[in-house]
């Protein structure tokens, strides 16, 4: 409740940010490169093909909710921890340090499934989808949120200063946007890094989400659901142990 009275204070500059940057992707590569492309192929067997706008929609809003989670529990929460001393703030009342985690990681993943609501209302609006069954990736999409908050926080505790952030960003955030099928089908890669690539988490995420724009289901939703969940649990409970470390020194 916190985080929220004072977002609705500044909340237009990161909501710019964190819709315009998307949709712009979305317009310059879905509506220009799709040009060129036309159709893509998608689901391995080669038979189905999708427009390139449907491929880079249902992908980009994967990632879109990995990258407003990610900085939420990274800047934000590193400013509300280090810098301003907010966590200690409100550790003065009756409130554990692994609550204000729990809180961090929530409120990150509100931040992540308001921005995917927002873009998924752009994209309804274009007609790239109008599947009924996006309203059952809506919250396939907060669990990415709430997956990445709490990757997020591990980099958060171990984080000495703001320039840490760019380890996380450059060496993990960046290399799954073009490994993981956001903006090109996993089928075009090397044989080794696809199967790397199979078990990373925006790659589960993508699987899951990307049928659902197309009106299908996916083809195996609990091992895809199965790789996010347990991600989510060994993330948060390594990012409760480094953050309770950090305060005890």
């Amino acid at each position: 409740m916190r985080y929220l009275l004072v977002w609705r204070k500044l909340a237009i500059p990161p909501l710019v940010g964190n819709i315009a940057e998307p949709l712009m992707w979305l317009v310059a590569f879905g509506y220009g490169m799709g040009a060129l492309v036309g159709q893509v192929s998608v689901g391995g067997d080669g038979n189905t093909k999708v427009p390139y706008i449907l491929f880079l929609a249902s992908g980009s809003i994967c990632m879109s909710a990995m990258n407003a989670a990610s900085f939420e529990a990274l800047y934000s929460a590193f400013s509300r921890m280090h810098v301003q001393k907010t966590w200690d703030g409100i550790m003065n009342a009756p409130v554990s340090l692994d609550n204000v985690v729990l809180a961090e990681m929530l409120w990150a993943a509100f931040k992540a499934i308001f921005t995917v609501s927002a873009i998924l209302c752009v994209m309804l609006a274009l007609g790239i989808s109008h599947s009924p069954k996006l309203l059952v990736a809506w919250p396939v999409l907060l669990g990415v949120g709430i997956m990445f908050s709490s990757i997020a926080l591990i980099f958060n505790a171990l984080a000495k200063g703001y320039d840490f952030f760019t380890y996380y960003f450059t060496l993990v955030l960046t290399p799954m946007m073009f490994l993981c099928g956001v903006f090109f089908p996993r089928e075009q890669l090397p044989p080794v890094v696809r199967v790397i690539s199979d078990w990373l988490p925006l790659t589960n995420a993508v699987e899951l989400v990307r049928p659902l724009f197309m009106d299908q289901w996916p083809a195996h939703p609990w091992r895809h659901g199965s790789v996010l969940v347990g991600t989510t649990v060994v993330a948060f409970w390594v990012a409760l142990a480094l953050t309770r470390r950090r305060f005890r020194s």
